[in-house]
């Protein structure tokens, strides 16, 4: 059995005619016609019923090209492999992640790719930071940014940029008219924060621990928002309900009618965002093409890492 003879019968099945087949296999039609029975005697099978205008295709025979085709795309896929490892930038790559960049990152992240890597679609997921580190080390995922701190789990890890955290309040609240604001200033207010799993909450427990403290008390913070998204807490402050911390890259270019954003005293807390893949991935041209592509990104605000 080949490769030749399993696109033949594919080729046959599709056409219903042995010398429209040939045709298509670029072939003459005794050549087709002599593969095609030589596999039948193979297999000690009849594939196709022959007889009258058109070919027929046995039931069994259906079930056999079914597997044909599956094999002739498992081949194909091989050459594919092939291909990346001549040339690394060639075919997707399979970018995670985390809520609190992807929206605020890959709008230009993605348009950058597409004008430098068009070789190089970038298959995307977001999700939390547990997540992609599992997608990661099953080969789901070829690379992921997250923000660091995480477990480490032997990952090799590129970092793209520090970025600080800014405070946003009411435009009415007092806090809206400070030129810089003390993590100590924000102690006393209602802090609004991302659900448990949002690796961005827990950076703001870290600037503000005491608000883990008073989690279920009736003062500091009132409520943990579950599956809310950074632009649903700001609409929450924009509403009067309280104030939030946010990563400066969230922070909209043009002033908001209704939410002002003011920075915290020097030196302001951060979180240091990274680039990270399994050691073992092979394509690192492809890891360090990403990597340009995000520096070309207009990063307003963060300090990028190069080294």
């Amino acid at each position: 059995m080949t490769l030749t003879e399993l696109r033949y019968i594919v080729a046959v099945a599709r056409e219903r005619h042995f010398g429209r087949a040939a045709e298509a296999c670029f072939v003459s039609q005794p050549t087709l016609s002599v593969a095609v029975k030589k596999l039948e005697d193979e297999l000690d099978v009849k594939i196709f019923e022959r007889g009258g205008a058109e070919v027929a295709v046995t039931p069994l025979g259906e079930e056999i090209v079914r597997q044909a085709q599956v094999v002739l795309d498992q081949a194909a896929a091989i050459k594919e492999i092939a291909k990346r490892g001549k040339d690394p930038l060639a075919g997707p790559l399979r970018l995670g992640v985390i809520y609190t960049v992807a929206p605020y990152l890959l709008p230009e992240l993605v348009k950058h790719a597409i004008e430098q890597l068009p070789q190089m679609p970038l298959m995307l997921h977001e999700n939390f930071t547990v997540k992609l580190l599992e997608m990661l080390r099953t080969g789901e995922l070829d690379c992921a940014i997250m923000a660091e701190p995480f477990p480490d789990t032997g990952l090799a890890i590129a970092p793209l940029y520090d970025e600080p955290f800014v405070v946003a309040v009411p435009r009415t609240h007092p806090l809206a008219r400070r030129d810089r604001i003390t993590p100590e200033e924000i102690k006393s207010e209602t802090m609004l924060l991302l659900g448990t799993g949002h690796c961005f909450r827990d950076h703001v427990l870290q600037v503000c621990p005491e608000f883990a403290r008073l989690s279920n008390n009736a003062e500091g913070i009132r409520k943990s928002f579950e599956g809310s998204s950074l632009e649903t807490i700001k609409h929450m402050v924009a509403s009067g309900m309280g104030i939030t911390v946010v990563p400066q890259m969230s922070v909209p270019k043009e002033p908001q009618p209704h939410v002002a954003y003011v920075p915290f005293a020097s030196p302001p807390p951060s979180r240091r965002v990274v680039l990270a893949w399994r050691r073992s991935f092979t394509r690192y041209e492809a890891i360090a093409a990403l990597r340009n592509c995000v520096y070309a990104c207009d990063l307003p605000g963060v300090t990028r890492l190069t080294e």
